[in-house]
């Protein structure tokens, strides 16, 4: 892999659409729906989480860990999302904050 995100962005494969329905009709590309599910090939360490008081001044910080693993499969919301071309593949960059989801 040439890329490696940062902080807590996932880089993501989506899942490829069908092109026939079951029945047998053929989808063109302009009516796909965008799939919102994807296998996750890289993702960043964590990121830092600030704690305020009521005057807004920073208290803490505190380093959070990324949850999800490179090869899980998730789901992850449709427009929270960053497009990016890499060796000709359309992958995706997500927050992990956007990512729903994990399937076991």
């Amino acid at each position: 892999m040439k890329i490696r995100p940062l902080n807590d962005w996932a880089l993501i494969r989506p899942r490829s659409e069908k092109e026939k329905t079951a029945g047998g009709i053929i989808i063109p590309d302009v009516a796909k729906e965008r799939p919102s599910e994807g296998e996750v090939l890289a993702i960043g360490e964590g990121h830092y989480k600030e704690e305020q008081d009521k005057k807004g001044k920073v208290i803490d910080k505190k380093f959070v860990p990324t949850v999800v693993k490179t090869g899980d499969r998730v789901l992850y919301e449709k427009y929270g999302v960053t497009k990016v071309e890499l060796d000709g593949e359309e992958l995706v960059l997500v927050r992990e904050e956007s990512i729903l989801g994990r399937f076991q």
